[in-house]
């Protein structure tokens, strides 16, 4: 049986993962593939409780080497759990952030070793990476607006705009190093014209990945 693929969409506050997400899980089965949707951090029960511990609001100043070292545990916990037996499974999983989500909120924002965190990446996954990063991008002041009028505010989401700019960078810097890897979509315009985009450049990885399969199986 054929392994399944796996992708991320991944950016920063208010690029409107969670509507796309949907979008994109109905495009995929429409064509009849069979999905495990997922999120980082979580997935799984215990993922799920340090998710909460890390978006929670405290009193504590939260240490950035604790938090990153919680969101490789929750990501090893569901990488095992959930994520490697349904793709051997044969199923697709579409997820909600993964590793790049940790470069770029742990590395660039919180100014973390991206060397540390490379280190981590390898004790946790090895050389295994996703075959598709949906990167969605808005300027950091429109997507905060959003994030602010659609509910209260979690730890990550209180932080200062200039947090955000830097996250922002550090996705920038992760396309920029292996765009083969990611679509880029402009999250800012109409959502019509954003899924629109969405629905042309995954159709287009979905045939490149149909002709390496005939191809590889001729």
């Amino acid at each position: 049986m054929a392994v399944g693929k796996f992708i991320t969409v991944e950016g920063t506050e208010g690029v409107g993962k969670s509507t796309n997400i949907a979008f994109i899980q109905s495009h995929l089965e429409k064509q009849g593939i069979e999905l495990v949707i997922s999120r980082e951090p979580g997935g799984t029960p215990l993922a799920e409780q340090i998710r909460g511990l890390l978006l929670a609001k405290r009193s504590e100043p939260f240490d950035a080497t604790a938090e990153l070292l919680m969101v490789f545990a929750a990501r090893a916990q569901h990488l095992n759990t959930i994520i490697l037996p349904a793709l051997n499974a044969g199923k697709w999983v579409l997820c909600d952030r993964f590793t790049d989500a940790t470069y770029a909120y742990q590395g660039a924002g919180r100014g973390l070793s991206l060397a540390t965190i490379a280190t981590l990446e390898s004790l946790v996954q090895g050389d295994w990476q996703p075959d598709l990063t949906v990167l969605l991008d808005i300027d950091v002041e429109t997507g905060l607006q959003r994030a602010t009028a659609r509910a209260a505010l979690d730890r990550f989401e209180s932080e200062k705009i200039e947090f955000f700019e830097r996250v922002r960078a550090g996705y920038k810097a992760r396309l920029n190093a292996r765009p083969e890897k990611f679509i880029l979509i402009d999250a800012g315009r109409p959502l019509r014209d954003v899924q629109a985009n969405i629905a042309i450049q995954l159709s287009g990885v979905l045939a490149s990945w149909r002709d390496k399969y005939t191809v590889k199986n001729q």
